[in-house]
């Protein structure tokens, strides 16, 4: 990776794309690994460095998808070279969303639901659920003694129904033989269940072939399997986890107060005798007392590493560049390429060039630490895991060592401050100024105004129950990313034609991954706005759901018809956007969702349309632009046709646009399949290939719709007696919609408008025009 960084710029963009899409899959392969190992590992100071590679290793791979999509011009990349390479299947080139971005934030995520939903019982927006209070004793043999009386009711009916009809049956007949009619009777019997059994028993045959086979999935059976037994094991180690946790963090506060009790007084001494001792040298060499460097130039610790050939604060290292990254000077901002944004010229004439990584020196310094301390380690002491006494101890005397270090270099200011005013005046010269309160003046130039706070006085709690109470912060549906079925692609593979598993792993990579990690959000790729097209039940709203699910994000919807009518006029306007923009930062992650997106940029409006959606038009774009790159906030639109709204206007706003088309036959296939064997009724032999090709041109939400409106809880109980039908379905999905053929030329065309699509475009004509070129030669020769 780091010859990858240092090469030339590149014009050959097909040898290039094959280097860094193996670096990406290789990074994607490894975070996986990392994911599982720190969701599982309970040793707590391990975890600390584990947990630092693997935001690396996501945010370095983030970087990689970023240079791709510059490389190959569209937001999906694929080179199956590479992944024959490397030896992966589709399922290992999933990148997994890390378990830690809710687990270990579950208390806080349980207080914010319970305060939203007692704020939502108290407006009566939300039904109180009804406790059942517990029968006593006697009321309990009440109830059974009433049901065990009324079932030998039933069977003492039954009993007498029975006896009536064999007295009716019991009249002589003269002309049958009994003997005769019992034998035939008997054989009757013997036949029909013979005929049974065999039947069963080729049935039972057939259906353990086809599941030896793999032309039938396994039924779900209740009996314990070791998958259970692996997710028990998997909860016994969050336990372990958390009580670990628990110890490792009350020892270090234990050790850090011993060692300064014990040793504070006499590190003291010692750091105030070495810095005196260090003046007096200086003052013998050059005849004048040294100046004091500040604390932000690194106090006593830089003075006196200047003595050496090296100086330790010096040295460029990852926390400073980082530090240079957020700190630099406005000029540098704007000339530096931003990490996110594409422009619709680079590429086009220039040689590709890889962006500087944030997180390569990161992943270094952490392998260097993993060597260093853990490789040689012996750890058969330490069987249980639990936290290092000694790794402890010297991490917190080296802290309680810096934090005496200041307090020092304060006191070693003033006293230095006395010996220069003192010699100056035995010199008879004139009191020297102050360099400090310069340095402060030319600090405060620096400063960036602060946007005034309309609402200083109001904590979030009341600022949260005003969002929830008006509607703006909703409650969303527990939805888990893998809900959104499918698979990646596997052939006829283009930027037009994503399958629902390239869709599902690029809205992990864009905003699932940033939102969940401050790491990764700080200093990978910055995306703060996205825009989702596709057609009515693709599942757009679903994945902003999932966004939210998996990093456990607030949802503030400010869609036109949920804020009509609330916060009227112009400074209700404007209060509503302060209240967005600082709510959603003081309880990050947030998602920030507008539905039908392309409303605000129309030319004209419906007359029908009463929500007044260009209320938003201007605020939109300033709602991105103060959106900090360190913040967790983004903005999600969707839009059913976006081509409506004017595109330039629209990519003032949103960043990347994502087209989710109709799915094909492999993807309905997948998805009929999926659903129906939710339940358990429904045959596993049932052709779901037919139900794929009779759905042609349907979304995937049609399908959904249509499952749940043919298997009622009715129809579920019958599934046993009456299967499931084809019919059934096919009489459902005829009464919707849908996607004809001029909606999704539409949507193609509006895609081929969008910077990305335009770009390529371009680039397109480009080569054909070369390809064009080379060929004409020839034929002149000749």
């Amino acid at each position: 990776d780091f010859e990858y960084q240092a090469i030339e710029a590149q014009h050959d963009r097909t040898e290039i794309q094959g280097q860094v899409f193996e670096l990406y899959l290789r990074y994607l392969v490894i975070s996986n690994r990392l994911e599982e190992i720190y969701d599982q590992i309970v040793q707590p100071q391990k975890r600390i460095l584990i947990r630092k590679l693997l935001d690396n290793c996501l945010g370095r791979m983030l970087e990689l998808k970023h240079d791709l999509v510059i490389i190959d011009m569209t937001e999906f990349s694929y080179n199956d070279a590479i992944v024959e390479k490397l030896g992966l299947t589709p399922l290992s080139m999933e990148v997994a969303v890390p378990r830690y971005f809710r687990r270990e934030r579950e208390e806080q995520l349980n207080e914010r639901k319970k305060f939203m939903d007692d704020i939502l019982k108290k407006i009566g927006a939300l039904d109180e659920e009804v406790v059942e209070e517990e029968l006593s004793e006697l009321e309990a043999i009440r109830i059974i003694q009433t049901h065990e009386r009324a079932r030998q009711g039933r069977l003492r009916a039954q009993f007498m129904k029975e006896l009536k009809l064999l007295k009716e049956k019991g009249k002589p007949d003269s002309s049958r033989d009994k003997s005769t009619t019992g034998l035939n009777a008997a054989m009757k019997i013997q036949k029909t269940w013979r005929g049974y059994a065999t039947r069963r028993q080729t049935r039972r045959k057939k259906m353990e072939e086809m599941i030896l086979i793999g032309m039938v999935p396994a039924p779900v059976t209740s009996a314990r399997t070791a998958l259970d037994e692996l997710e028990d094991l998997k909860q016994f180690r969050y336990k372990q986890q958390k009580t670990f946790q628990d110890d490792y963090e009350r020892s270090l506060v234990r050790v850090k107060e011993e060692i300064s009790v014990k040793q504070g007084a006499a590190m003291t001494e010692d750091i105030a005798d070495e810095i005196r001792t260090w003046f007096k040298e200086y003052q013998k060499r050059t005849g004048r007392l040294p100046d004091f460097p500040s604390e932000e130039a690194g106090g006593s610790r830089h003075l006196l590493s200047r003595q050496g050939t090296e100086s330790e604060m010096s040295r460029s290292s990852v926390l400073s560049s980082r530090e240079s990254k957020l700190k630099g000077s406005g000029k540098e901002k704007l000339a530096q390429k931003k990490p996110g944004e594409l422009s619709l010229e680079e590429g086009l004439d220039k040689a590709f060039k890889p962006m500087q990584s944030s997180f390569l020196p990161e992943i270094k310094s952490g392998i260097e630490e993993y060597t260093e301390v853990w490789k040689g380690k012996d750890e058969s002491q330490n069987l249980r895991q639990t936290y290092y006494d000694d790794m402890i101890y010297e991490e917190k005397y080296a802290d309680v060592e810096a934090e005496l270090r200041r307090i020092v270099d304060e006191i070693m200011r003033q006293e230095l401050e006395l010996l220069q005013i003192a010699l100056e005046r035995d010199r008879g010269g004139k009191k020297l100024k102050k360099s400090s309160k310069k340095a402060r003046r030319s600090g405060k130039k620096g400063k960036k105004k602060k946007d005034k706070d309309l609402t200083p006085d109001r904590t979030t709690e009341s600022l949260f129950e005003e969002l929830v109470t008006n509607g703006i912060i909703k409650k969303y549906p527990e939805t888990p990313i893998k809900s959104y079925v499918g698979d990646l692609s596997y052939a006829a593979r283009s930027a037009l034609n994503p399958s629902p598993g390239d869709v599902r792993q690029l809205i992990k990579q864009y905003c699932i991954l940033p939102l969940g990690s401050e790491t990764i959000r700080n200093f990978g790729p910055c995306i703060k706005s996205l825009l989702i097209a596709g057609p009515k039940g693709s599942g757009k709203t679903s994945l902003v759901h999932a966004i939210c699910t998996e990093t456990g994000s607030v949802l503030f919807d400010i869609s036109p018809p949920n804020i009509v009518g609330k916060y009227p006029g112009k400074s209700g306007l404007i209060m509503l956007m302060h209240l967005i923009s600082k709510v959603s930062r003081l309880l990050q992650p947030s998602v920030i969702y507008f539905g039908d997106a392309e409303k605000p940029f129309m030319k004209k409006i419906p007359k029908t349309d009463r929500t007044d959606p260009k209320r938003l038009k201007k605020d939109l774009p300033k709602l991105v632009k103060n959106i900090q790159p360190e913040d967790r906030i983004m903005l999600i639109g969707t839009s059913d046709c976006p081509w409506e709204g004017d595109m330039k206007l629209m990519v003032q706003t949103y960043q990347r646009f994502i087209y989710i088309p109709r799915p094909d036959y492999g993807a309905l296939s997948f998805a009929w399949k999926e659903l129906l064997s939710h339940y358990s009724g429904v045959h596993r032999q049932f052709d779901t290939g037919a139900m794929a090709k009779i759905s042609d041109g349907y979304t995937i939400g049609s399908v959904v719709r249509c499952i749940r409106e043919v298997i009622t809880c009715k129809r579920m109980l019958q599934l046993r007696v009456h299967p499931l039908t084809h019919l059934e379905l096919i009489n459902a999905l005829s009464a919707l919609e849908p996607v004809y053929k001029e909606e999704e030329e539409a949507f193609l065309y509006w895609w081929c408008k969008t910077p990305l699509g335009r770009r390529r475009s371009k680039q397109m004509e480009k080569d054909h025009e070369a390809m064009m070129e080379m060929e004409n030669v020839p034929k002149k020769k000749k």
